[in-house]
């Protein structure tokens, strides 16, 4: 028997709605055919965004969507995809597929579909191959409401009011696919691009939250590059530079047999299960070690760690182009979404935002698209689960079960959780269980406080268990009904392979 212990009156942070963000790049199916048909398309859709997509992602309250890459972002030219859509630049997509690009889906269909969404824009910038000037236009173009040849451009491309642009990346991955660069040569570009990332907001004394520049911070574990960037922008800036960085990114992706290789997204065994788990859970040593660096420069923790970038990366699906990086999706899957949100609700200090790789067809994606069909991925079904924590507050909690896995390298926590109050009162504990055979029983404590009712949901199956457009529901959202509250007591049996969310009213 496991103890799960909630003190709810010790609240640690706020776990900001931004980290249950999506990410959208100009790769495979993602935009084109997954968002995006057009507006003379048959399938349903408002302004060229499908109908039934925009809908499937409002019910799990997607709170920020990242686009345009990702790589792409740094091949990205901006003004190719504004005006006529007849008249726009067709481009080579040479880091996916090798596929023409035809620009109908720009800046203007952006905001469109965030407008329909309801979520925050973040939008990556080029600074691999882009100049200052069209960065600086670009941002001109989006926000600016006066007179200005870029506001004047927007007015005359149709949409006269300036758009909200929450979120603005600086570059992306450019240690890699974004210029190759070095750490200190990235940061002094950074220090320079992000100068005329104009906050024309504030210059207008506006109370908004203006524009938060987000630095490229590391790839998986690559604590040099942190450190150097962070101690080069600082550098003869001391604390002022912290009103130039609002957040520092970082890059880890889940491969169970290794970057080369990967392994296929539905046909593994027992080993692999429990590789690619302890592989999801390696996020927690990457963002306490980061962190660690980030606490030197920053020890108020102005700065946010941005995982704008994470999810499982298999082997693309048989007979599918290699470049369009298209795969299924299964209870492992859920798995690995579970662990890797109560990790980052229990760093909501410093962790504010995260993007999860990608939405739409492309690796560890929430929906999947095949003309006009559509299905939600089990992955889906656990951000529907965890979207209670959106803009919760965290309190403080702990569970102890010991390890479970195989060998010594592929362990992880048998149990993982994180628990948070809401605006109510109400709080909402998710659980995961990395077992492929044991059920856990747990007695819940919640200090100073009885539990007076409960209601659970899960989402569980067998370890390779997925969604087809055959059968679309063989993994989905279900009622949970094996627990107890007696005297004001909880107690529970989470079954193996599972993502449960328990949601508990408790009085004094």
């Amino acid at each position: 028997m496991a103890k799960l212990k909630i003190q709810p009156d010790k609240r640690i942070s706020r776990i900001r709605k931004e980290i249950y963000g999506h990410f959208s790049e100009h790769l495979g199916r993602c935009i084109y055919g997954g968002f995006y048909v057009g507006e003379d398309s048959a399938i349903p859709n408002v302004h060229g965004m499908r109908t039934d997509v925009v809908e499937a992602l409002r019910r799990i309250r997607i709170p920020v969507l990242r686009w345009p890459g990702g790589c792409f972002a740094d091949e990205y030219h901006w003004m190719d995809g504004i005006g006529p859509k007849a008249n726009r630049k067709k481009m080579i997509n040479t880091h996916w597929g090798g596929v023409t690009e035809d620009n109908s889906f720009g800046t203007h269909e952006y905001f469109e579909l965030c407008e329909q969404l309801g979520c925050e824009a973040y939008v990556n910038g080029n600074l691999g191959s882009g100049t200052v000037q069209e960065m600086s236009e670009w941002v001109e173009y989006i926000t600016f409401e006066g007179l200005s040849p870029m506001a004047n451009l927007r007015r005359e491309n149709g949409h006269e009011q300036a758009w909200k642009l929450s979120y603005f990346g600086v570059g992306n991955e450019n240690w890699g696919c974004g210029g190759n660069m070095t750490p200190e040569y990235y940061a002094n570009e950074y220090r320079r691009y992000q100068t005329y990332v104009r906050d024309y907001k504030n210059l207008e004394h506006d109370n908004g939250a203006g524009i938060r520049r987000i630095c490229c911070g590391p790839n998986v574990d690559d604590y040099e590059w942190t450190e150097d960037v962070l101690k080069t922008c600082f550098r003869h800036c001391e604390s002022r530079f912290h009103g130039n960085m609002d957040g520092l990114s970082l890059h880890y992706y889940v491969h169970p047999e290794g970057w080369q290789v990967k392994g296929s997204a539905t046909d593994f065994n027992d080993k692999v299960w429990y590789k690619t788990l302890s592989k999801a859970f390696f996020m927690d040593e990457l963002i306490r070690k980061h962190s660690a660096i980030m606490d030197k420069y920053d020890p108020e923790k102005l700065i946010s760690l941005v995982v704008d970038e994470w999810g499982a990366w298999y082997t693309v699906e048989p007979g599918t182009n290699p470049g369009f990086l298209y795969q299924q999706n299964t209870v492992r899957d859920a798995l690995v979404a579970g662990i890797t949100l109560n990790i980052f609700n229990k760093h909501s200090d410093r962790v504010r935002m995260a993007n999860l790789a990608q939405t739409i067809n492309v690796l560890q994606s929430v929906i999947l698209t095949e003309g006009a069909d559509m299905l939600l991925t089990p992955t889906y079904h656990v951000f529907d689960l965890y979207k209670e924590h959106q803009d919760s507050e965290l309190v403080e909690s702990s569970i102890d079960t010991g390890s479970i896995g195989i060998e010594k390298e592929y362990q992880l926590p048998w149990i993982t959780e994180s628990v948070s109050e809401d605006a109510d009162g109400t709080l909402h504990i998710t659980l995961t269980n990395a077992s492929l055979t044991e059920a856990c029983p747990i007695d819940v404590e919640i200090a100073g406080r009885k539990a007076a009712e409960a209601c659970g949901e899960i989402v569980c199956g067998e370890m390779d268990a997925k969604n087809t457009f055959e059968e679309p529901q063989c993994v989905t959202v279900e009622k949970f009904t094996d627990f107890r509250t007696e005297n004001g007591a909880l107690s529970l049996t989470l079954p193996p392979r599972s993502v449960l969310r328990m949601s508990v009213k408790t009085e004094a």
